[in-house]
C-alpha cells in the first residue's frame, strides 16, 4: 500500500515544527492545479495522518509550507516580505505503491529536503 507523509524540522532553534500549516496539490498534465488537502504539523513536526495512503496517482505534487508564518509566530524578525513565506516542493509520484516521505529542514534563509523512508 503506497504512503505519502512528511514532517518539518526548524533548524534555526533545532527542534520540531509544530503548527506549520501544509498544502498538497496533484499537478496535472496539463499544469493545472488540484488541491488535496490542507493540514498543518503537531506538536512532533509531523500531520497527525500520512497525507495520501492506499493505492497513489502516479504524477507530480506540490506540497506548500507556510514556514514564514511558522517563523512571524515563534517572534522571529522577518523582512517584509519575508526572505522564504511559502516553501513550495514539486516532487514526482512514479512508483503508486511506494512509501513517499518528503521532510523539509527549514530556517528563515533557507531549507533542503530529500526522499525519507
Amino acid at each position: 500500500m503506497g504512503r505519502l507523509s512528511t514532517h518539518v524540522l526548524d533548524t534555526v532553534n533545532g527542534r520540531p515544527a509544530a503548527g506549520v500549516r501544509i498544502t498538497l496539490d496533484w499537478i496535472a498534465p496539463d499544469g493545472s492545479r488540484n488541491r488535496v488537502l490542507e493540514t498543518q504539523t503537531n506538536a512532533d513536526g509531523r500531520t497527525d495522518a500520512p497525507l495520501l495512503t492506499g493505492t497513489l496517482t502516479a504524477g507530480s505534487y506540490e506540497l506548500t509550507f507556510r514556514i514564514g508564518d511558522y517563523f512571524r509566530g515563534l517572534g522571529t524578525t522577518l523582512p517584509e516580505p519575508a526572505f522564504l513565506d511559502h516553501v513550495p516542493i514539486r516532487f514526482s509520484i512514479a512508483e503508486p505503491e511506494g512509501h513517499y516521505h518528503v521532510p523539509l529542514l527549514a530556517s528563515p534563509w533557507s531549507y533542503s529536503t530529500y526522499r525519507g523512508s
